[in-house]
């Protein structure tokens, strides 16, 4: 859109014109000095164009207006033409001074612009055309004028860190016939951005207040042109369009998709897709080199595309940016709400400054010298060393969820975990292992056991033989005599936790990294009838390597002292495989990864009038951000998650075998994922209409009653803007959306069969509940029960470092295989992986 030019025909006498003409020269060359008379200002345009087109510094005297009061706007009308005082108050959050600097001219060009009211330019856009024309009406454009602070914001302590509310207020004159208020624009004048909460406009004859929620940033027109657009809460499909707004809804939508070019700036607001490129870090080390994710060899879904320089080693490497601030489009970025409980200063103070601290404290140790040493943490503390400029209150401030208190000086003392708190030996039992399968923080890993014997499905002649070595004989002996195998198959009472097949690729590679070891798992389960699970037997895997055979041994509960702790060495493994799995696949890729394309097509092809669009805002909003942030400090090499987890450097590479092998997007709905892992069985007369293969199976039956939830009220929405099934055929902005789902978002699965096609509003309903599923009520089962579950890694420690003692019958395996837990600690700790978990 081009700029209105403000016109200055008269020199004003008043100080605070004189104080802006002495400033004049600090003023973009782009600014003209406007129009000031006894009465003010007044712009008269259209949308897209405008009435006083300045050619160099020369103003056609034919677009100056006539003169209305100060702050005020109106239109030239004809002299029997009625018009309207409507009041517009824009609620404004500046941004906090902390990330600004208050030195230079800028503040007080800003300041002086407070001050004469030339703070936000805004128009008024109406819905409706001009009858005589056919075309947009004239817009009505008016300068708001600071009015006062928010006394609370003004008296809150904490006012550097939340910023300052500011209300504004502008009056326009509205001629009766000017239609219903379709839009109001925004033109920054600051040179800092600015956050807009909401502009009331008030005045209207016979109608109520029209209150447009804003909820975003503004930038300075200095740094981006394009003015911001704001309609009004009502929805409209694309073919309902009120005519004075199609164009407008047209122009958003082409800006937020961008060129496809150049580097992203911070303050813009353009979505488009790229890969994976940016994990690694080649120019720094060949060690740090990691494959690009998204393509045939590596297929994975899209991220949001930041346009940085290429890597000098290899032009398909996205350099990683020097200041750790990745791009994400504006009002991806967290709310000041968003910050305080996860925000970018945060999880870096945490990485840059209390990590090393920590490590500091822990280099000497290579492992914890015994379990009590682990419980200190919680009750006695540790001593770190002072981090400059920091006083004792840094750590709380950082980790204000994770540490309970800050002892003498600078001890550091961590929040005790739930599961600790309630039995700090639960860890140890077999019914808390088996309920963590159900009840704990991945409980959509286990599946039921349909064929006997159990069989991998990869090629034999690269990893052995296929068949299961948990035999029939195993399982009956451990279940006693209660059934044989083939009624506990069919009574369907066999329950598996199965990594085999997804890790055993990884296996060697993993194997060959320092301070760790790998095998696969697979840990079978008996039902019991009072609807918990019992471990049976537990399988672990390494395949064949050089001059080594394939080994696979098979560990069962015991009472003598040796297969006990055997027993107990061998779900450590399955916890770790567990552990990875969990963060890599359940969480990150199925909740993260996955859901960024809907985040980015929903922004690129949905208007912010469109009805789903604002049903699905709030369940993606933040999603990009806290990718970009994994990004930079938890997915990328050397990060978070290679430094804890077992697979290490291969982390990101198995999470893409996963997404190949695993997701489907016609199974993330919860009802889906449960039949396909058998877990419940279509039934029309049970609730929700399934019936549940294990009762108390706390993620389903929770689930469910989130799920129906969600169900009716994405219904409700759908029923009431899509009465007829032809609306959904015929949204073009819908069918693009899902359109490019599919074939831009998960491209790498774009030819998939089982994608859902979108042809009704039943159609509609699933694709919209198991996205907002997804990003809602599975994201909530496999992340806030991290720390209750996790903080004391014994309970779920993320790396086996031991091999199991018959895999290595060397001095150390019989030590390790006829000591108790003092022994154990070895396999499951180090010190300061597991802080770097724990933080």
């Amino acid at each position: 859109m081009l700029k209105p030019q403000l016109i200055n025909t008269t020199k004003s006498s008043t100080p605070a014109l004189s104080l802006l003409h002495n400033i004049k020269p600090f003023f973009s060359s782009s600014i003209v000095p406007f129009h000031q008379t006894k009465t003010g200002l007044i712009h008269k345009t259209n949308f897209g164009t405008v009435a006083a087109v300045s050619s160099g510094n020369s103003v056609k005297p034919s677009t100056v207006a006539a003169p209305i009061s100060e702050c005020e706007s109106t239109v030239s009308t004809d002299d029997d033409e009625k018009v309207v005082t409507v009041k517009a108050e824009v609620s404004v959050k500046l941004p906090t001074v902390k990330f600004l600097s208050n030195i230079g001219v800028a503040p007080l060009i800003d300041g002086v612009a407070d001050l004469v009211g030339k703070t936000l330019l805004l128009e008024l856009v109406s819905s409706d055309v001009d009858p005589k024309t056919g075309e947009e009406r004239v817009t009505i454009k008016g300068f708001a004028n600071k009015t006062i602070c928010n006394d609370e914001d003004q008296n809150n302590n904490d006012e550097k860190e939340k910023g300052q509310t500011v209300l504004y207020e502008a009056k326009f004159e509205v001629p009766e016939n000017f239609g219903r208020i379709g839009a109001v624009v925004v033109e920054n004048e600051h040179h800092r951005e600015m956050f807009l909460a909401h502009i009331v406009l008030d005045g209207f004859l016979d109608s109520p207040p029209v209150t447009i929620i804003c909820n975003s940033w503004v930038s300075s027109k200095f740094d981006n042109h394009q003015k911001r657009v704001f309609f009004t809460k009502k929805c409209y499909l694309p073919g309902q369009t009120p005519s004075g707004l199609k164009k407008l809804r047209e122009e958003e939508l082409k800006n937020l998709r961008g060129d496809g070019t150049k580097k992203r700036e911070f303050f813009e607001r353009v979505y488009d897709y790229d890969k994976y490129n940016d994990l690694g870090d080649p120019d720094n080390s060949d060690e740090l080199a990691r494959p690009i994710l998204g393509g045939p060899e590596h297929p994975y879904p899209r991220r949001c595309r930041t346009g940085r320089e290429p890597t000098k080693k290899d032009p398909l490497y996205e350099r990683r940016s020097k200041s750790r601030n990745i791009y994400v489009p504006r009002d991806e970025a967290f709310s000041n709400v968003k910050q305080s409980q996860f925000s970018a200063k945060t999880l870096k103070s945490v990485l840059h400054a209390v990590v090393p601290s920590l490590k500091t404290v822990l280099n000497s140790k290579s492992e914890f010298p015994h379990f009590t040493a682990i419980d200190s943490l919680y009750d006695q503390g540790l001593s770190l060393p002072k981090l400059e400029n920091e006083g004792q209150g840094f750590f709380k401030n950082v980790l204000p969820r994770l540490i309970k208190a800050i002892k003498g000086d600078n001890i550091l003392l961590y929040e005790t975990p739930e599961l600790m708190h309630r039995n700090k030996f639960a860890w140890l039992k077999d019914e808390e292992f088996s309920r963590q399968m159900l009840a704990g923080v991945n409980p959509c890993g286990i599946q039921l056991v349909t064929e006997w014997p159990m069989k991998s499905k990869l090629d034999t002649t690269i990893y052995g033989p296929a068949e299961s070595a948990i035999t029939k004989e195993i399982v009956e002996l451990q279940i006693k005599g209660i059934m044989n195998i083939e009624e506990a198959l069919e009574k369907k009472r066999l329950f598996v936790l199965d990594y085999h097949d997804m890790l055993l690729p990884y296996v060697n590679k993993i194997r060959d990294l320092p301070g760790t070891t790998m095998y696969t798992s697979r840990t079978l389960f008996f039902l019991l009838d009072d609807s918990t699970l019992r471990p049976l037997a537990i399988e672990l895997t390494r395949p064949p390597k050089e001059d080594k055979a394939q080994w696979k041994n098979v560990y069962t509960p015991g009472w003598d002292g040796t297969t006990n702790w055997l027993w107990k060495f061998a779900k450590v493994h399955v916890c770790a495989h567990d552990a990875g799995i969990h963060e890599l696949v359940s969480h990150w890729v199925r909740t993260h990864a996955c859901t960024e394309p809907c985040v980015i097509a929903t922004n690129r092809q949905l208007s912010a009038m469109h009805p789903v669009y604002r049903l699905l805002h709030p369940h993606l909003r933040y999603t990009m951000e806290i990718n970009a942030l994994a990004r930079d400090a938890l997915i990328n090499a050397k990060g978070v998650i290679e430094a804890a987890f077992a697979p290490g450097k291969y982390s990101m590479e198995l999470s893409s075998a996963a997404y190949d092998k695993l997701w489907r997007f016609d199974m993330e709905g919860l009802p889906a994922d449960l039949i396909r892992r058998g877990m419940a069985v279509e039934d029309p007369t049970a609730e929700h209409g399934l019936k549940l293969t294990i009762k108390d199976y706390p993620f389903a039956t929770d689930g469910l009653l989130i799920w129906a939830a969600i169900k009716d009220w994405v219904t409700d929405n759908v029923n009431h803007y899509y009465p007829e099934q032809s609306l959904v055929e015929t949204d073009t902005e819908l069918q693009s959306w899902w359109n490019e789902i599919r074939v831009k978002g998960h491209e790498d699965k774009k030819d998939e069969p089982w994608w859902p096609t979108l042809k009704t509003p039943d159609d509609l309903i699933h694709i919209l509940t198991t996205i907002i599923w997804v990003a809602s009520g599975h994201h909530a089962a496999v992340n806030f029960g991290q720390y209750a579950y996790g903080g004391y890694f014994p309970n779920r420690p993320t790396i086996a470092r031991t091999d199991m003692p018959d895999d290595n019958p060397t001095e150390e395996g019989l030590r390790i295989q006829e000591v108790s837990l003092e022994v154990m600690i070895s396999i499951v700790s180090n010190p300061n992986d597991e802080m770097n978990f724990m933080v």
